[in-house]
């Protein structure tokens, strides 16, 4: 984990992208990000090599449009991600970081539901 590199606010438009897609061009990836920002392709693209130079995405250039592919899974960055947030911004407790975020907006019935499970689930 020491040497594993944490993907930049950008980088990670990018995973959640290949995350959902599972593979993608960067033509692909490009037109999804531009639906929610202004980023030029060649901007795309070069990140994505950065990424791949990072280890963040695997790349197969077996065909003229190369395919990337992402190399660390979702649940490995978010549980990287949350335990600096916890940590560094919640005193190391993770019950505040859970108060913060139940507070914040309206949680739907399904949601309070499933946490219930998992929390019944801790207890056992």
């Amino acid at each position: 984990m020491s040497n594993y590199l944490k993907p930049t606010e950008s980088e990670l438009e990018i995973l959640q992208i290949l995350w959902d897609k599972k593979e993608a061009t960067v033509r692909e990836v490009h037109e999804l990000l531009s639906e929610t920002k202004n980023a030029g392709y060649t901007t795309t693209l070069k990140l994505m090599q950065i990424m791949h130079e990072k280890g963040l995405v695997t790349r197969d250039e077996s065909s003229k449009s190369h395919i990337y592919k992402p190399a660390i899974s979702r649940k490995k960055t978010q549980k990287q991600f949350l335990d600096k947030m916890i940590k560094g911004l919640f005193s190391g407790s993770s019950t505040e970081l859970v108060m913060q975020a139940l507070g914040q907006r309206k949680s739907s019935q399904k949601e309070l539901d499933e946490i219930q499970k998992y929390l019944d689930e801790l207890k056992k």
